[in-house]
């Protein structure tokens, strides 16, 4: 009897199961501990409470992956048995789960930079590079002791499962032994559902990103809850847009304003030259900082701190995005990237006005400059649909002996050739991108010993880029466009943090932001406080260069007269957030599930059970009606 029903069978698989899930909780705990610092848990209760939490979507993730495997244990073949059947789901198990514990591990690092965990979009950014295999040795080589805990985790995990063994036996009544099949079978098919969707209630819809953050007291907990082969799978082919109505058109019209118009008189229109610098966060600079009262502070951007003390600077700017190319779209066409990223979604083939198209218009010469392979990023297509007149890359450069030899040109030889290419015609506009401050953190060899080395990797890189910039500065200042240019400078995302007061959430997205002259006339100088954003750039920057018709832009110009209402908007990768008057907002895409003080940054104290007030009820309806606009405009090509 015991032979036709297969009991053995089953228990076996149901410790090759358990396995799995003991391994991803060992993977689990090394994520928090290796990120104790980016997630903050009070306690060890804390930490088991999420743990617990995560079983869900290590059941979600656990069932992607084995469906094969289990399927091919369950169904009845009379050679489920066998040694040779036994060996070929012993290889299936292993491929499968040592591929998706990898990406789990890589995760482990790859969220210091990120802070998110890894979705699908990372193939959006995989596309484009060349340079895949190098930057992963690198990693492998400066994380040796997660290499061999993985290799060591593997082991053990092949030997635990060599243990138990499945013995063979040949069923004695084929009747049985199918019919026991055909019911364990519907039942692992029902069980399998419900891991799949998170329970079993009928009104229950899959589990997503977002239900990880119901069981946390910070949103960045959420983090814990997941695990990076559920967060990977689960955005797999998912774009997150789709169309919703909250609000009517008037509303939006009088609260969201879509479209600005300003009317500043400008008679010799200037130069616009715009620094987008690879992963300068904030807390690197700093004249951003010395209010902060950050103990033991030093700041690693010398000559951005004498430059800013010339200019116009907001300390309170916050990014549109997580990724370099979110950047883009961000500060040249004011468009963020909420949880799917606009650039690498169907609908950003389409016109866009933003600031190349409003300089085309005005008759600028328009280019874009990247140190890097051209094409990588997607910063060559995505100018393309810009309306770029010229871009400049590697190719342009054509001087491999300058190749940093992973991402591109290094930033002072490449830096030194914007200086001396642009300004063969006037006015121009002209945005570079830089690539020296990124991971894996290298400086050009005659310059070792030369920077202080830093807390952290980020430190030395940032003062390398920022030395660049100074050199860029004796070139440009020697050239006849120089005095006629407004520069900004902004940083595409963040990147590593040390001090605790930029592990708060929205500190994550906290970029310096510089609006500089030599010409007085523009009056670019001082500090203001207000909350600004990349969004911001393109509209200030259409207002400087004097352009009266109206613009497109949920960004407001940051030197107007003009009152625009500031909404301050961006994604943590699985909610959406709001900074509108006194409050942060957190948008699940249907309602808002989260009201904080816009002083609370680590998003510590939801309110939202606690203030009923006419001002949250009004911020609640305009970050619907943002996210309404957001999503008409980008999915039916009403960008211009």
């Amino acid at each position: 009897m015991k032979k036709n029903l297969r009991t053995q069978e089953f228990l076996v698989l149901g410790y090759r199961m358990l396995l799995i899930y003991v391994f991803y909780q060992v993977v689990r705990l090394l994520f928090s501990l290796f990120n104790k610092d980016l997630v903050k848990i009070d306690s060890l209760s804390d930490y088991f409470c999420l743990a617990f939490h995560g079983l869900a979507f290590d059941t979600a993730a656990i069932l992607y992956v084995n469906s094969v495997f289990i399927l091919l244990s369950v169904i009845p073949l009379g050679v489920n048995t066998g040694k040779g059947y036994q060996k070929f789901l012993f290889w299936l198990y292993f491929i499968t789960n040592g591929v998706t514990m990898a990406m789990n591990f890589g995760d482990i690092v790859y969220f210091r930079f990120s802070q998110t965990r890894l979705t699908s979009a990372v193939l959006n950014v995989a596309q484009h590079e060349s340079n895949l295999f190098k930057v992963f040795t690198v990693s492998m080589g400066q994380n040796i002791g997660l290499l061999a805990g993985y290799i060591i985790m593997m082991a053990v995990w092949v030997f635990l499962y060599k243990r138990v063994k499945v013995m063979k036996r040949r069923p004695l009544s084929l009747g049985l032994y199918f019919l026991f099949s055909i019911v364990m079978l519907c039942i692992v098919t029902v069980l399998a559902v419900g891991g799949v969707r998170g329970d079993f209630k009928h009104s229950t819809r899959p589990i997503n990103l977002v239900d990880a953050n119901r069981f946390v007291k910070n949103p960045l907990q959420g983090n814990v809850v997941l695990n990076s082969t559920f967060s990977f799978f689960r955005t797999l082919g998912s774009d997150h847009f789709e169309e919703v109505h909250f609000v009517n058109k008037d509303f939006i019209d009088q609260y969201i304003e879509p479209y600005k118009i300003y009317d500043r008189k400008v008679t010799n229109r200037p130069n616009v030259v715009i620094f987008i610098v690879e992963s300068f966060g904030r807390e690197y600079s700093g004249v951003f900082n010395k209010d902060k009262n950050i103990k033991d502070y030093v700041s690693y951007t010398p000559f951005l701190d004498s430059l800013a003390k010339e200019s116009l600077i907001f300390p309170n700017t916050f990014a549109n995005g997580r990724q370099s190319i979110h950047a883009m779209s961000s500060v040249l066409a004011g468009v963020p990237s909420l949880k799917s990223a606009f650039t690498s979604s169907p609908y950003a083939n389409q016109k866009i006005q933003s600031i190349v198209s409003v300089c085309n218009d005005l008759g600028y010469d328009t280019s874009f400059y990247h140190g890097a392979p051209n094409g990588s990023m997607g910063f060559l297509g995505f100018g393309n649909i810009l309306g770029f007149k010229h871009y400049y890359g590697k190719d342009e450069y054509n001087n491999d002996a300058d190749f940093d030899g992973i991402w591109g040109i290094w930033d002072e030889p490449f830096l030194q050739y914007f200086a001396k290419n642009v300004g063969k015609k006037q006015p121009f506009m002209s945005t570079v991108f830089t690539v020296s401050s990124h991971h894996p953190f290298k400086i050009p060899e005659k310059y070792n010993g030369q920077f202080k080395k830093g807390k952290i990797d980020m430190h030395e890189p940032i003062q390398y880029t920022d030395y660049a910039i100074r050199k860029y500065f004796e070139t440009a200042k020697k050239q006849p466009w120089f005095n006629n240019t407004i520069f900004v400078f902004t940083g595409d995302h963040t990147n590593e943090i040390y001090y605790p007061e930029y592990e708060k959430a929205m500190n994550r997205f906290a970029v310096p932001l510089i609006f500089y002259s030599p010409n007085p006339d523009y009056h670019l100088k001082g500090i203001n406080w207000e909350e600004a954003q990349q969004i911001d750039i393109y509209p200030t920057l259409a207002d400087l260069i004097g352009y009266n018709k109206e613009i497109r832009s949920w960004g407001r110009s940051l030197v107007s007269d003009k009152q625009y209402r500031s909404i301050i908007a961006n994604s943590d990768g699985t909610m959406e957030q709001f900074i509108i008057g006194k409050y942060i907002y957190r948008f699940d895409g249907k309602d808002v599930v989260g009201v904080y003080s816009k002083e609370d940054l680590g998003l510590e104290h939801n309110l939202i059970n606690d203030l009923t007030t006419a001002e949250v009820d009004m911020g609640k309806q305009m970050a619907k009606g943002w996210y309404q606009d957001y999503m008409d405009r980008v999915m039916n090509k009403k960008l211009q």
